[in-house]
């Protein structure tokens, strides 16, 4: 019998690349959009014909109170059961102190916290209710971690969540359900080909730029994130729980430059160099 994995905003970008690291794992998928109905479903139609799978498509506004319980009640019901739960969707917005609107404050909370919560809870009581040692896996993101300027909310509300799972995961590990986050860093969420026909080629050379600044030398993909999802819902992970695993090539690990030196930006480690003779440092 088929796996089955429910997977919110899946119809790009990170969500789309987990969603297909899970049916070419052979999962059935309920996936879930807010707005682009098109690209929905033609993600369900490329997954259906090249792996053989289900995928069911649902509309919902998940910034919307009421909406993760009608979401989350059509997608069991579409795949007969629920083996695993992706918390994917979401939005990043940045306002610094001194300009936060009660609007941005209320959006980030309610999709990015609230919801979260909410499913998990759902998919925790239905999995308890009928044994299935289920998994539940939820995207943060490595500002979760490392504070920059301007994302005192989002990042706040990520640490939040990641803490937020360390007790979930003892709530329901004598159940035999697993609770575990991965926190991409910076992914770039669409092709060269996508850019193009956005009109937003110009993307690509940025995505490019930021690559030479990260340790393994290049940006994140949406399959880099899927892979390691499909990995922690997996056996292979049955002793891995209440973690939040990183996966941005080791973007946050050199944190900020020793020195800062003209014409260098913030993050832009690789070009700081410091010799180290007899215990003191020489700035470049």
């Amino acid at each position: 019998m088929s796996r089955k994995a429910i997977v919110t905003g899946a119809s790009r970008g990170i969500g789309r690349g987990i969603a297909a690291a899970l049916a070419a794992e052979g999962y059935d998928l309920a996936i879930s959009y807010a707005t682009q109905a098109e690209e929905a479903a033609a993600v369900a139609a490329h997954l259906q014909d090249t792996y053989g799978v289900r995928v069911f498509c649902s509309q919902a506004s998940l910034d919307r109170r009421g909406e993760a319980r009608k979401l989350f009640d059509r997608a069991v019901e579409d795949l007969g059961g629920l083996d695993l739960l992706v918390n994917n969707a979401g939005v990043t917005s940045f306002e610094p102190l001194g300009e936060l609107t009660e609007q941005t404050l209320d959006l980030l909370m309610e999709l990015d916290f609230r919801t979260y919560l909410l499913m998990m809870n759902y998919a925790a009581r239905y999995m308890i209710d009928r044994g299935i040692h289920g998994n539940i896996v939820n995207i943060t993101s490595s500002r979760g971690e490392r504070a920059y300027p301007g994302d005192g909310i989002y990042g706040g509300l990520k640490a939040g969540l990641n803490r937020a799972i360390e007790s979930f995961a003892l709530d329901v590990g004598d159940f035999g359900i697993r609770v575990n986050n991965v926190a991409p860093g910076a992914i770039r969420i669409r092709s060269e080909a996508e850019l193009a026909a956005l009109g937003r080629p110009d993307l690509g050379e940025f995505w490019d730029e930021v690559g030479t600044r990260i340790p393994l030398g290049r940006s994140g993909l949406p399959e880099d994130v899927g892979n390691m999802v499909a990995f922690l819902a997996s056996d292979r992970a049955s002793y891995v729980t209440g973690m939040t695993i990183r996966v941005d090539g080791g973007l946050i690990l050199p944190g900020m430059p020793e020195y800062l030196v003209d014409g260098l930006r913030p993050g832009d480690w690789r070009s700081v160099k410091i010799k180290r003779t007899g215990g003191t440092q020489d700035k470049p």
